[in-house]
């Protein structure tokens, strides 16, 4: 039989930073990745001017934004209030597919600047699932406002 072990929030959040420290994820990691990674989303050919017309100008904050988001997600450092969904929903241009190339961004830089598949698979598994989640936000649930066949 398995123990249930009921920690305080204050335990979970050591427990989480503990489990990041030791995958090499520190706020100098998550630098690089989010600097490192937005460079190449910018040079992309199809989701560069997707960002580029949506920031604009404004790439210093909305990296720094992207720092403390990651941080928030990987470090539960508690960074980051925004609200993802709503930042997203304002930009049309956004499309399905366009989430399989910024994962596939993601996952490449993990892997040139990660040193263990352990510290990749830990991001991927938060990236895929937040990926998932902004695409039901976006394009909501396959099939399910469409009437029935009589």
């Amino acid at each position: 039989m398995t123990e249930t072990r009921l920690r305080t929030a204050e335990e979970r959040r050591k427990d989480i930073q503990d489990n990041a420290a030791s995958l090499g994820i520190d706020d100098a990691f998550i630098d690089l990745l989010v600097e490192t990674f937005y460079g190449r989303i910018r040079d992309d050919a199809t989701l560069g001017p997707i960002f580029n017309a949506a920031i604009g100008d404004n790439w210093g904050p909305h990296l720094a934004t992207m720092k403390d988001f990651w941080a928030s997600v990987a470090m539960n450092a508690g960074r980051y209030s925004g609200k993802p969904v709503p930042a997203h929903q304002k930009h049309t241009a956004i499309q399905k597919e366009h989430f399989a190339i910024w994962l596939g961004l993601f996952r490449q830089t993990l892997e040139e600047l990660s040193g263990s598949p352990k510290t990749v698979a830990y991001f991927m598994e938060r990236a895929e699932r937040i990926a998932r989640s902004l695409q039901l936000a976006l394009f909501g649930i396959p099939g399910l406002n469409r009437s029935p066949s009589i």
